[in-house]
């Protein structure tokens, strides 16, 4: 499994709002496909109706996984393919080398793929021998660095032609270039050898459908589809809630998820998979394994109040307008699953109480729901994490707030309630504000309980007199 990290996000936020190369990267990313994809909803034939209808797609197909998924596994099966459901992620990977070392395998090539992430499928295969490719360039790239994927679609944004530049003279020999053209064909160059000489070719699964019992693919590149034909054996890797029912509404979604992942009207190349090639076929695997994880998600999946999470298509359209992800980036999170998503998804496969910072660090904002093409209310998803790390809750072993600070926020309640008890603490305030260190006319920290709230900024005093006052002055004096 990936290793968690969401402990450190306080720490990994404030490094990343002091990087102004990871600053300039996201502003770019954001002011580019933020509205580029607004754009491409409005131009829908549908308008705002297409996306309900994606959102009522989603809901039935999650309702009814417990039909859906063997119907798709029975016609795999049918036509010479393998499936198996994986319940956790070391049954997954446990799975994968065993068919690797059943086959021999040395060397495999992968496609772009967020499971494989968040089950650690690299590491254990490298741990044991063999040796792993990624071909999406993005992932290429980090994976040179060693480092993991900073957003769902776009691995590699946090990187400046300059450090690719850099990173390909040190891993591949290649004198230095910042130039993306030159620096994309040596990438190609190099992993053609892999595609040819690989023995298994991992794959993710943007969506299954039932009715015809395949698999599909997307990417931009051509990478995944000859990473899932070249080699003798092709194994894919899905999250049991990506499948749909019919090839009508498997289409709905996929108009949908080019347009959230890259503003565009459709992929550059798209594949449907349905198990090995037949014998009057001229290419593609011998052998064919669909993976069907389960890893947390029907965990996810009995709860109604998280339930919608899992209508989640993987298109980072969130990412690329959530306010928070603009400023702190992926690594933030601590887990492959960033932004708005990841902040709902993380804390549930992993622990809310271990990734409660990921959900209150959300702002609120509503711009995830706006942006989503399946219209997934993330804020009220946010909103009931805030709620069971407040209160607690036994079904998701979550611990209760710390008692000191829950007593607080009822006298804040109490406060707010009662306007001449409000009016006495302000006053107090102003009065105690004044042995408090200041900063340019700014209070630089505040003790006790409240110390939080000056950790990583500075905030203004509490004016001598309050604006109810002033305007009942005022209209004294008109």
């Amino acid at each position: 499994m990936a290793e968690i990290k969401t402990e450190y996000y306080k720490q990994n936020a404030v490094k990343a709002i002091g990087d102004p190369i990871l600053q300039n990267a996201l502003s770019n990313v954001q002011n580019r496909l933020g509205p580029a994809t607004a754009l491409c909803y409005q131009k829908l034939a549908e308008g705002p109706d297409l996306r309900l209808k994606a959102h009522k797609i989603r809901e039935f197909a999650v309702n009814n996984l417990d039909i859906l998924l063997p119907v798709l596994a029975q016609k795999i099966r049918d036509r010479g393919g393998k499936v198996f459901f994986a319940r956790n992620a070391e049954a997954a990977t446990a799975y994968c080398l065993e068919v690797a070392r059943e086959n021999r395998i040395k060397m495999v090539v992968k496609g772009k793929s967020m499971v494989t992430e968040e089950i650690g499928l690299n590491q254990v295969l490298e741990a044991n021998g063999i040796e792993v490719n990624e071909t999406d360039l993005g992932e290429y790239i980090i994976q040179l660095a060693g480092e993991s994927p900073s957003h769902i679609i776009a691995p590699a944004i946090h990187k400046t032609r300059k450090e690719i530049g850099r990173l390909f003279t040190e891993k591949l020999g290649i004198p230095y270039s910042e130039d993306p053209p030159v620096l994309t064909q040596a990438a190609r160059k190099f992993l053609r050898e892999k595609f040819l000489k690989a023995g298994m070719g991992l794959s993710g699964c943007n969506m299954a459908c039932a009715e015809t019992g395949h698999i599909t693919t997307v990417s931009n590149e051509g990478n995944i589809r000859m990473s899932t034909t070249l080699p003798k054996i092709h194994m894919a890797f899905m999250g049991m809630e990506r499948v749909t029912a019919r090839l009508e509404d498997h289409d709905v979604l996929f108009r949908l998820l080019s347009r959230g992942a890259a503003a565009q009207n459709m992929a550059g190349y798209v594949s449907y998979i349905g198990g090995p090639r037949t014998p009057d076929q001229l290419d593609g695997p011998d052998q064919f394994h669909l993976v069907i994880l389960d890893n947390g998600r029907s965990r996810i999946l009995a709860d109604p109040e998280f339930r919608e999470a899992l209508f989640c298509i993987r298109c980072a359209a969130c990412l690329n307008v959530c306010p928070a992800y603009g400023k702190i980036g992926g690594h933030s999170y601590g887990y492959p699953y960033s932004g708005p998503i990841g902040a709902v998804i993380t804390p549930l496969l992993t622990g809310i109480n271990r990734a409660k910072d990921l959900f209150l660090g959300e702002p609120l904002c509503g711009a995830c729901k706006k942006a989503c093409p399946v219209d997934i209310d993330l804020p009220r998803m946010l909103l009931a994490l805030r709620a069971k790390a407040a209160y607690g809750d036994h079904q998701w072993a979550v611990t209760r707030v710390n008692p000191r600070e829950k007593f607080l926020f009822e006298i804040f309640s109490i406060l707010i309630r009662n306007r001449k008890l409000y009016d006495l603490a302000m006053k107090a305030g102003v009065f105690f504000q004044k042995w408090l260190p200041r900063k340019q006319g700014m209070i630089s920290h505040i003790p006790f309980v409240f110390k939080g709230w000056t950790q990583s900024r500075d905030i203004k005093p509490l004016a001598r007199t309050n604006f109810l006052t002033l305007w009942k002055n005022r209209n004294q004096k008109s």
